[in-house]
């Protein structure tokens, strides 16, 4: 029976455990398949959840006390929880500054960096999905665990990493696949909370869905798929709020099709990179807030297009439907979604990436032939490594 993609999902196991490998599909839909199916209606839940809940309010507040003494606030996490703080690092720092409070000190840091590291007096927010990734909790411990400035956003409170942090930010719902889906998409939204409450204004649940939604186009992704599909590794880049993506998308690409796949940034690339890619090499250009960035940037990303395409690479724009002029010159395609205009352009930027780049890790796992779901842990020597 298909799942319903409506349906709430299954919350954190109590008592805690981490999570078991899911079961290895002889084909699609993948586990992976019916998350990116169910965040849409997710998104509208969790931020109506969150709407109520007195973490984000404590959360909000350890923001602000920080921000008040000219003290750090760093937003932290490991692999795609990482990914995730990137993003809601901006979106806090642009909560601020639309308060006309300062900004400057908020930043996002890897987990295990920040673990070693003399604490600095800030406010610690760590982004653990299941609240079991240990450098995660090592950051929390150094930052002064429950009896100082910290707080974790988390599927569920009984966590080891919600045992640690003075205070626990539920998302309530858990990925039932291990290439994260619903583990990246759950703390942007309680990002998009936090920005709404530091800048004083209302997310419509329901713009926030469609937000989402609009990017749910699976005959696209399978055509970009197709194009990327022979490929022997993907370059994938990003500029601003399109830099977390790119690295959440060469990670999804990297677990989830075992196809070898590294993030740059917008810029970065054309300083040497280039010179070991092929017509072999796949190109991704994500480019949802061109519009806010001006020419320049514009000019910037068509003219990574145009070297991609000058060393014969198939190439590939997602981004937002502002972007089309700069989208021409992508050789294998584009997936270009309409930012709503009910949310603050930061806000639908980021949101607008994530169903585009998870769709089309799913498809080119399809393609491939990958069951995205088990990360590659069913190979006993990825298993070996995982645990090593």
């Amino acid at each position: 029976m298909a799942a319903d993609p409506g349906a709430p999902l299954p919350g954190a196991p109590d008592p805690w455990a981490p999570s078991d490998m899911p079961g290895r599909r002889a084909g699609p839909p993948y586990a992976m398949t019916e998350m990116i199916e169910a965040e849409p209606a997710l998104a509208g839940r969790l931020v109506r959840k969150l709407t109520a809940d007195p973490g984000l309010v404590q959360v909000t507040e350890l923001i602000l006390d920080a921000v008040r003494h000219n003290r750090p606030v760093t937003i932290t996490g490991c692999g795609t929880s990482h990914h995730a703080a990137m993003a809601v690092a901006s979106l806090v720092a642009d909560g601020l500054a639309r308060a006309e409070r300062p900004s400057y000190g908020v930043r996002a840091e890897q987990a295990f960096e920040l673990a070693g590291r003399t604490p600095s007096g800030g406010a610690v927010i760590a982004i653990s999905h299941e609240g079991g990734t240990e450098a995660t909790n090592a950051a929390l411990r150094t930052a002064g665990g429950r009896t100082g400035p910290t707080a974790l956003i988390t599927v569920g409170d009984r966590s080891p990493g919600a045992a640690l942090a003075a205070t626990v930010l539920t998302t309530g719902e858990q990925d039932q696949s291990w290439c994260h889906t619903v583990g990246y998409l759950s703390p942007l939204i309680a990002g998009v909370g936090l920005h709404a409450a530091l800048s004083r204004s209302e997310v419509p649940p329901d713009a926030l869905e469609r937000q989402v939604a609009a990017g749910a186009d699976g005959v696209i992704a399978e055509d970009l798929a197709t194009g990327l599909a022979g490929t022997d590794r993907l370059l994938v880049v990003g500029s601003g709020v399109d830099y977390p993506a790119a690295r959440e998308l060469a990670l999804k690409v990297e677990e989830g099709v075992r196809l070898p796949a590294t993030a740059h940034e917008l810029e970065t690339l054309r300083h040497g990179h280039l010179a070991a890619a092929t017509d072999r090499t796949g190109l991704v250009v994500i480019l949802t807030d061109g519009d806010s960035r001006g020419a320049d940037l514009h000019e910037r990303a068509a003219a990574v297009l145009r070297a991609a395409a000058a060393l014969g690479m198939p190439s590939v724009v997602l981004g937002s439907a502002g972007v089309a002029d700069v989208a021409d010159w992508a050789t294998a395609g584009r997936h270009l979604v309409d930012l709503d205009g009910q949310l603050a352009r930061p806000l639908a930027a980021t949101l607008s990436a994530v169903l585009p780049l998870q769709l089309l890790t799913e498809r080119l796992a399809r393609a491939r032939g990958t069951n995205p779901d088990t990360i590659g842990r069913d190979d006993p020597r990825q298993a070996a490594a995982a645990s090593a």
